[in-house]
């Protein structure tokens, strides 16, 4: 992976900027924001003090032509794509007595539609180079369903089976589709649960305490890096579900 190209989307969230720092030195990396340059330019900083190569690249991913842009930016530049981590989500949480359409559509259309863009993108740069390695981070509560999160946990069940279906489709070409469940983590995204809620979530795991951004991040370079392993589904905490 010495001279591999990464691309990670969200990369200006707290997870983000954890793979940032945990993939220093693998290879150019390409940071993907959307609105939030700022933090952005913070994740851009981080890897060019540690001598990495990096590149900032704004897209909307709800906006097909705009995640094409981003993706034929990043071929132009570096002419390849090794490894492609979709990590921008975003959470909007309501009951169903309050769930309008506006809200649902947001929610579907970066963590579901976005992450569909991301892969056929990636997908016909790979098929071409003759391979590659897509990491998509999903969550348990695809398995579980949660209260008030039925946009969020539909968008999280959609990407599962967008793992399995390109994972089969691409295996014979080469390409790696696997996707990982982080479990609760500190960042901007879990902020807006409850101290109540993050206790039980907490609790609902065997070893009693939650998941870490520098665990996960470490464990999606490790997983990387593997070459035998496609179609996959890694939980990252104790929760049993």
């Amino acid at each position: 992976m010495s001279t591999s190209v990464t691309l990670i989307t969200g990369g200006s969230g707290g997870l983000g900027q954890a793979l940032c720092h945990s993939l220093c030195g693998v290879g150019p990396i390409g940071i993907h924001v959307h609105s939030n340059i700022e933090r952005g330019e913070e994740s851009l900083r981080l890897l060019k003090a540690a001598g990495t190569e990096s590149t900032l690249f704004t897209a909307d991913l709800r906006d097909s032509k705009s995640v094409k842009k981003m993706f034929d930016d990043l071929l132009m530049k570096w002419q390849r794509l090794d490894l492609l981590i979709n990590s921008a989500g975003v959470i909007d949480d309501h009951l169903y007595a309050t769930l309008n359409e506006a809200a649902w559509d947001h929610v579907l259309d970066i963590n579901l539609t976005g992450v569909f863009y991301c892969l056929r993108e990636a997908g016909r740069i790979m098929k071409t180079q003759g391979g590659g390695h897509i990491v998509n981070v999903a969550s348990q509560s695809a398995f579980t369903g949660r209260i008030g999160q039925a946009a969020y946990t539909a968008s999280k069940r959609g990407l599962i089976a967008l793992t399995h279906s390109a994972a089969r489709e691409w295996g014979a070409y080469g390409i790696q589709v696997n996707a990982v469940l982080p479990g609760l983590l500190e960042t901007s995204m879990s902020a807006s649960l409850t101290p109540a809620q993050k206790e039980k979530i907490v609790n609902e795991n065997l070893l009693k305490r939650p998941s870490t951004l520098p665990e996960v991040s470490g464990f999606i370079r490790h997983l990387a890096q593997m070459k035998h392993v496609s179609g996959q589904i890694f939980n990252l905490d104790s929760r049993i579900y």
